[in-house]
């Protein structure tokens, strides 16, 4: 496993290792509250684990999930449909290794996720939470930060309602924070539930693909060069942090938080799971070498560890597709959307996640891990993008009105379609839903039916009363 670093909180400088590991900082002894939790069993509380992979800047469901060969050509755009192991469930021509895991595919094609602004943030924020984003989003736009009392996201409402085993984080996001500062992407954060149940997030490197480093644990001010590149060397760094502890305790008195982030990299199941060079060469090749692939791959580690939600977000940092996609990096395909998808972002994903379908249905893993595809947005249906030439640009601009989301195992029955969009795939047409319907469904599919909890003046209030969950997938 790759250094990790620990920030300076000013305690002193003998003081090695302070404290607030994201998704571990614990409350007040006035504050502490039992929020209830679930674990995996038999029926809709099947998945004990769920990892959700968000694809970056919105994919082109119209290309990949929900493709319309009967439409005008100013609309199906260049891509043929392929038959798969599932009757009657399609795919895009260059999902070729997704389409032979197909029956354990559930697609819902009539996704409304509509918001105002038509944009990223708010994209984020309303299939991250279910929630329709406030008012702010309009205003501020891209200058609206993550709140405090925002509403939170999936992963952190299941890391309240399960317990926490081991010492480790019960919710895990990799390989980077979207999106590059100040600009961070609203709904990821626990929000009103509290810093507490915000996720562990650790940071992948696309040159060293099997690397991973958790940044928010850095290093005391007396060694600020120093990088613990070994475990041995992280080990050892403990043991002198554990006498200084007993050196200050008279002085400072240290809280839970800061005791569970040490008990988190002292494990060693922690540290084994993300060091993903211990699975075989041919496992590495089926995945393939890529910082989402390997993100991927870890986050089926952590399942096997007992972390109850990992997200992995698609790394939006390559330059090189951003520049041939007129855009910020990732799925958002503003020009050049069929040469982008067919030769950058589908290839890749089609390997690294038809992996993963196939890793865990091979260790009999699939029927107690959901995994979810998501992004915060469709793609217009009808070709062009004024900011890269119109039509001879061949991009496909923002479309938050409908969307496909994906599901997979967790007691989700394979091989069959949701819903359907009309017949330019721009709205939701049959068994239209909302975000809010597809979070209730990883609740239920998880076990989770108390989304009672309550404010910092102890009021109670209810998570998501929006949305149903979809019990027909199951």
């Amino acid at each position: 496993m790759s250094s990790l670093h620990w920030p300076d909180r000013g305690v002193g400088r003998r003081d090695f290792l302070v404290a607030s590991a994201t998704g571990l900082a614990g409350l007040t002894a006035g504050q502490k509250r039992l929020l209830g939790s679930t674990e995996g069993g038999n029926g809709p509380g099947q998945a004990k684990s769920t990892i959700l992979f968000f694809l970056c800047g919105g994919i082109s469901h119209i290309d990949t999930w929900d493709m319309k060969p009967n439409a005008p050509k100013e609309y199906r755009g260049e891509f043929q449909t392929i038959a798969t192991s599932a009757p009657g469930v399609t795919l895009c021509e260059h999902l070729p290794m997704l389409a032979n895991q197909a029956h354990h595919l559930a697609l819902i094609n009539s996704v409304s996720g509509t918001v105002n602004t038509n944009d990223h943030h708010a994209g984020y924020y309303h299939n991250l939470t279910g929630h329709v984003p406030d008012a702010t989003f309009i205003s501020l736009g891209n200058n609206r930060t993550p709140y405090a009392d925002d509403w939170p996201y999936i992963g952190c409402v299941v890391a309240a309602k399960r317990a926490q085993q081991d010492g480790m984080p019960n919710a895990v996001v990799m390989p980077w924070k979207p999106s590059q500062a100040p600009y961070t992407r609203p709904g990821q954060f626990a929000g009103k539930l509290g810093v507490k149940y915000d996720s562990l997030y650790v940071n992948g490197n696309r040159q060293k693909t099997t690397e991973f480093k958790a940044p928010e644990l850095v290093l005391s001010t007396d060694v600020p060069s120093k990088r613990l590149f070994s475990r041995q060397e992280l080990l050892a760094g403990f043991d002198a942090a554990r006498r200084d502890f007993d050196e200050v305790a008279s002085v400072r008195t240290w809280t839970s938080q800061q005791e569970r982030a040490m008990r988190l990299l002292a494990s060693s199941n922690a540290m084994n799971a993300f060091d993903v060079t211990q699975e075989s060469p041919e496992t590495l090749a089926r995945y393939g070498d890529s910082v989402n692939a390997m993100s991927l791959l870890a986050a089926r580690r952590l399942v096997e560890i007992g972390v109850p939600f990992i997200t992995v977000f698609w790394s939006e940092e390559d330059e090189f597709v951003s520049k041939k996609c007129f855009s910020g990096g990732g799925w958002d395909t503003h020009g050049n959307n069929f040469a982008c998808l067919k030769e950058n972002l589908l290839p890749e994903f089609d390997r690294g996640f038809s992996a993963l379908i196939e890793d865990l249905s091979q260790r009999g893993m699939l029927d107690t891990t959901l995994l979810m595809v998501t992004s915060e947005m469709g793609r217009t249906p009808k070709i062009g993008d004024v900011r890269s030439g119109g039509t001879s640009g061949a991009g496909r601009d923002h479309w938050t009105h409908c969307l496909t989301d994906v599901l997979v195992g967790g007691g989700v029955r394979g091989g069959q379609t949701y819903g359907s969009s009309d017949r330019l795939a721009e709205y939701p047409a049959d068994k239209p839903v909302t975000p809010a319907h597809v979070a209730k469904t990883v609740y239920y599919a998880m076990g989770i039916d108390d989304l009672e909890a309550v404010d910092r003046e102890n009021r109670p209030f209810n998570l998501l009363p929006d949305g149903e969950p979809l019990v027909e997938l199951f």
